[in-house]
């Protein structure tokens, strides 16, 4: 399972993700924008949003034409605008093990995984665990 959340200007973007392949994923609609100093919708956000796994949807060619769909929501025009001043974040699950990961620009200008900011959760942690800790890194990276 893999479920994405972007911080930008205040405001926490939660897509749908759904995978197209294996360790290729897509964000979707819906999308769940919340404000990042609400730490109760957050939480309420992420509990409805988390899925269970990510359904598959396979990759068509209109998908490779389209917009992100993130692109809609915070109003930038093109995707190298919205990663400036934003701050992404993955949380994976595997085998009730779950895995907190930020990412920062390559310089190339691309995100890539940050290793300074991977956090490895016990097995056994349950899922308030990790929704709580991640609303307070969302809260600690808006304070930056």
């Amino acid at each position: 399972m893999l479920y994405k959340l972007y911080l930008k200007k205040g405001t926490v973007y939660i897509p749908t993700t759904v995978n197209q392949a294996r360790a290729v994923y897509m964000d979707i609609e819906p999308v769940t924008v919340v404000p990042v100093a609400d730490g109760e919708a957050l939480r309420r956000a992420m509990r409805d949003t988390i899925p269970k796994e990510n359904r598959f949807v396979p990759p068509s060619v209109e998908d490779a034409r389209k917009p992100p769909v993130l692109l809609k929501y915070t109003g930038d025009k093109s995707w190298s605008a919205f990663m400036r001043g934003t701050s992404p974040w993955s949380i994976y699950e595997k085998d009730g093990k779950y895995q907190i990961e930020g990412y920062h620009i390559h310089r190339k200008g691309y995100w890539e995984r940050d290793k300074n900011q991977t956090i490895e959760l016990p097995a056994g942690t349950s899922l308030d665990v990790v929704i709580d800790r991640m609303i307070a890194i969302l809260q600690e990276a808006a304070k930056e």
